[in-house]
């Protein structure tokens, strides 16, 4: 007599994102960690700095230009992965890779362009060239460790 047995088979129901949509989701959720720490260490970066780049102010406005500057960050991370050929990374990997690219984008964007960007439109208490800020190196890794994780954690779906 033949026996039978059930056997449940777990199926994946998800797709991958496409490489640009993690890094913009990853993006976002790393810029909204840097922004809390920016709320609670440096506010006035948050309240002044950030919306002054385009001539604005506030702090609900400094997060929404923080968030959406991590998004275009994020694609960016998520195009130099595709052209290196390393978008299916663990989640360490891209742990790894995501503070890398963070640090790489405080030395260029927050050490160097953002004080250059604040002069130029007039900001009075613009920083100097180079703008080197511990708040923003430690930031600017918390955003790119969460950033690559997310990434990782996403493409994996």
């Amino acid at each position: 007599m033949a026996s039978r047995t059930a056997t449940r088979m777990i199926e994946r129901t998800g797709t991958p994102l496409e490489p640009w949509q993690a890094g913009t989701v990853g993006g976002i959720a790393g810029a909204i960690v840097f922004g809390a720490m920016m709320a609670i260490l440096t506010p006035e970066v948050l309240e002044g700095a950030i919306p002054a780049l385009y001539g604005l102010e506030g702090g609900f406005v400094g997060m929404l230009v923080h968030v959406a500057h991590g998004a275009v960050i994020g694609v960016v991370f998520a195009a130099v992965l595709v052209a290196t050929g390393r978008t299916d990374i663990g989640l360490a990997t891209g742990g790894i890779l995501g503070i890398a690219y963070g640090l790489v984008v405080w030395a260029v964007l927050a050490a160097v362009v953002m004080p250059i960007w604040l002069s130029a439109v007039g900001f009075e208490m613009a920083p100097a060239v180079p703008n080197i800020a511990v708040e923003s190196l430690v930031g600017h890794a918390a955003y790119g460790l969460v950033l690559g994780v997310t990434y990782a954690m996403l493409e994996r779906v």
